[in-house]
């Protein structure tokens, strides 16, 4: 997949236990316009940089039908080829979870695509192109569309700067023999 590296933090706690809930509460939904995505991003310590460095990771995966229905039959700010295309395998109504990549270019490569694609008006999900849509972000988009060092240097530090979120301590939580699973 290629992408940028980094260096995580040794000894980092993790919790024995997940919670769905508290997931659901803490991400910005597909929804969302932009100040509504800055604001956990902020509330977390992060800025707005970092929310846009860290949405290139839409540069690979897939979203299903349903995230994105409403954004390809209802919105202006699309490239209608990209709508049309969308729209086949997304009707209006029904096949809710037929898959679309989030990169429709290169979507098996971690690479800047996911923002040229937004200059070029064909974010998949909403969330996505509020990151271009003539607001204060656009100065962000556009570097990273032209630049694969600059988005990945920008990843990689936020990425750091996301595993320092609110670390468990002390006895709290536990460090993994294996990152896979709780101990």
């Amino acid at each position: 997949m290629g992408g940028p590296t980094w260096t995580v933090k040794l000894g980092r706690r993790d919790s024995a236990t997940a919670s769905e809930t508290d997931a659901n509460d803490n991400l910005p939904s597909f929804t969302e316009d932009l100040k509504e995505l800055i604001s956990p991003f902020s509330r977390k310590g992060l800025e707005t940089q970092d929310l846009v460095a860290l949405s290139g990771a839409h540069t690979i995966g897939q979203a299903q039908c349903f995230t994105f229905r409403d954004r390809i039959h209802n919105e202006d700010n699309i490239d209608s080829s990209f709508a049309s295309t969308r729209q086949r395998s997304c009707p209006t109504s029904g096949s809710n979870t037929n898959l679309a990549p989030l990169d429709k270019v290169t979507p098996n490569s971690f690479d800047k695509s996911y923002f040229k694609n937004l200059v070029q008006l064909k974010g998949l999900l909403h969330s996505d192109q509020v990151l271009f849509n003539n607001d204060s972000t656009d100065s962000l988009v556009r570097p990273y569309s032209n630049s694969r060092s600059s988005f990945f240097a920008d990843f990689a530090s936020a990425m750091v700067k996301m595993g320092d979120i609110e670390p468990l301590t002390g006895s709290s939580g536990q460090i993994r023999t294996n990152c896979r699973v709780p101990n």
